[in-house]
């Protein structure tokens, strides 16, 4: 079992950034994928970014790619979402969640989930 707990979240400024960070319990951590997703009030969840366990591989949505950076420190236990340029558009419930499988984008992939982290950009 994995329990993780988001935080970093809060109001911005669009242009402004956000580091979201993923504490997670367990002993195993190195072992999952971690990947962050999103979802915005009246849309489906969408995915965001991956990494990789051994934090080699990301992958990132292209409506993202050049703005934001994954990544993890499993001494801490811990995987990390920094949001940069932030636009009104990202406005969204951030949540992060670990898989047992290779990278994926796909939610139904994804074992675990954090309760979320809300990210609100004003214009």
């Amino acid at each position: 079992q994995v329990q993780l707990v988001e935080s970093g979240g809060g109001l911005v400024q669009a242009g402004g950034s956000l580091r979201l960070s993923c504490a997670a319990s367990g002993r195993t951590f190195s072992s999952y994928t971690m990947g962050w997703f999103r979802q915005a009030p009246g849309k489906e969840r969408e995915f965001v970014a991956a990494i990789t366990g051994s934090g080699r591989n990301t992958y990132y949505t292209d409506s993202v790619k050049g703005r934001v950076t994954i990544s993890r420190d499993n001494a801490r236990n811990t995987v990390y979402l920094q949001v940069n340029s932030l636009k009104p558009e990202d406005t969204a419930v951030y949540y992060c969640a670990a898989s047992f499988h290779t990278i994926t984008t796909i939610s139904g992939s994804y074992d675990y989930w954090g309760q979320g982290t809300q990210v609100t950009v004003s214009s």
